[in-house]
């Protein structure tokens, strides 16, 4: 069976339209790699199948490994919600009303677990402007006091 050069554009169209169905972010780098194959059969239409198959197979993994060594997974995680006890007794300023049953808002100087802004919460009355101090971290809500 003789490939024509469409099918591997037509395979690799077919494949960056599945990746925007299914947003992994890896059908795309085949789909890129056929589309490559097919232009070079293009310009050189006497490459055989298993070359053909060797050099998708090659760039697919190439750009698959280059895609992962630029964009690390776990570089551009943040770490908010996951307390640890060096926040407990941060103090900050209250920048919307805290009551019991309602939620507020403070800020911090420096970025606490990756954020400066926290939703929370408290079993008092506080008003705005007032510095308050973490008692608690209960997933992405703190519990605070007045300082």
């Amino acid at each position: 069976m003789q490939v024509e050069w469409w099918y591997w554009i037509v395979a690799g169209v077919a494949l960056v339209l599945c990746e925007l169905a299914i947003p992994l972010f890896v059908l795309i780098w085949f789909g890129l790699s056929a589309i490559a194959v097919g232009i070079l059969l293009a310009v050189l239409p006497s490459v055989s199948l298993t070359v053909q198959l060797g050099l998708w197979l090659v760039l697919s993994i190439a750009l698959v490994a280059y895609w992962f060594r630029v964009f690390k997974p776990n570089q551009h995680k943040t770490r908010v919600g996951m307390a640890d006890n060096n926040i407990i007794g941060e103090v900050g300023l209250l920048t919307h009303a805290v009551a019991p049953f309602q939620k507020g808002e403070v800020r911090f100087q420096k970025p606490l677990l990756g954020s400066e802004v926290w939703t929370c919460i408290s079993e008092q009355e506080i008003a705005v402007g007032e510095r308050v101090r973490i008692v608690s971290v209960e997933g992405t809500l703190i519990t605070v006091v007045k300082a």
